[in-house]
């Protein structure tokens, strides 16, 4: 029987984990918390050098190193495998936070800016996941499950009134990508689940919080954006020992911002 101490349930210490798009943002949050709590954190995100400074300075926390790549591509995904491949005989935690958005209005929406938010938000995930998998593979159990977590968004739950029509799309298809591998995966001792943050600071929000976020404050149920260890707890969760048999879930992360039909 496994320990029921906290410190047991919510450890991941020494696990193997795996952060698309973990040079800043919510992929940084998620990573810095791995990293400060004793696990072997690889990040991978476009640009080499951000990366590569982004790992060398959690570095001095613990474990992390940068594979720079584009996951939109099938050049940069094998990239990552490769890496992955032959400096790892297992991976216990794959999560798939790597995304771009792309802002216009619906009638003036370029067909180059919907492939760039499909090809990294949704068909990266799809295809890097089914990469990974005999990876997780050599991790996974039905006690100890290895775990899938894609990062999604409130705007694949709700209809956003802001002008990004296609993100919103793609992270219906994440969230739905996320219970479609939940039940594939499952019998083969590795969970998937999804995190759907609402606001954080990060590159991609910058510019509307900078314009907006006394109105996003005031429309959230909670009066406030969210912060590091929001994200960087709940990715631990779902990670840990607590959250083995969760499976299939998406998980708001937002003060209850999903509620409202605002922003």
């Amino acid at each position: 029987m496994s320990s029921l101490q906290i410190n047991n349930l919510f450890s991941i210490k020494d696990k193997t984990v795996l952060v698309t798009g973990g040079s800043r943002g919510i992929g940084l949050m998620i990573a810095e918390t791995f990293v400060e709590n004793g696990a072997k954190v690889y990040i991978s995100s476009r640009k080499a050098a951000v990366c590569e400074a982004v790992a060398e300075a959690l570095s001095q926390k613990g474990i992390c190193i940068a594979v720079p790549a584009d996951l939109s591509t099938e050049e940069g995904r094998n990239t990552l495998v490769s890496k992955l491949n032959a400096d790892e005989d297992s991976l216990d935690v794959l999560i798939n936070n790597a995304g771009a958005n792309w802002g216009a209005p619906f009638e003036d929406y370029p067909e180059s800016g919907y492939d760039k938010v499909m090809d990294l938000n949704v068909k990266s995930i799809f295809f890097l996941t089914k990469e990974l998998l005999p990876l997780l593979m050599k991790s996974a159990s039905l006690e100890t499950p290895a775990r899938i977590i894609n990062v999604g968004s409130i705007d694949g739950i709700r209809v956003s009134t802001m002008d990004n029509s296609a993100y919103g799309v793609s992270k219906a298809a994440v969230h739905h990508l996320t219970k479609i591998l939940a039940i594939k995966m499952a019998g083969k001792g590795i969970t998937v689940n999804a995190i759907a943050p609402g606001p954080f600071p990060s590159k991609m929000t910058e510019s509307m919080l900078n314009t907006f976020q006394q109105h996003v404050e005031k429309a959230n149920p909670m009066r406030r954006i969210g912060v590091p260890g929001d994200m960087g707890g709940i990715a631990v969760f779902l990670a840990s020992a607590a959250g083995s048999f969760l499976n299939g879930t998406v998980i708001p992360v937002d003060g209850g911002m999903h509620l409202n039909a605002i922003m």
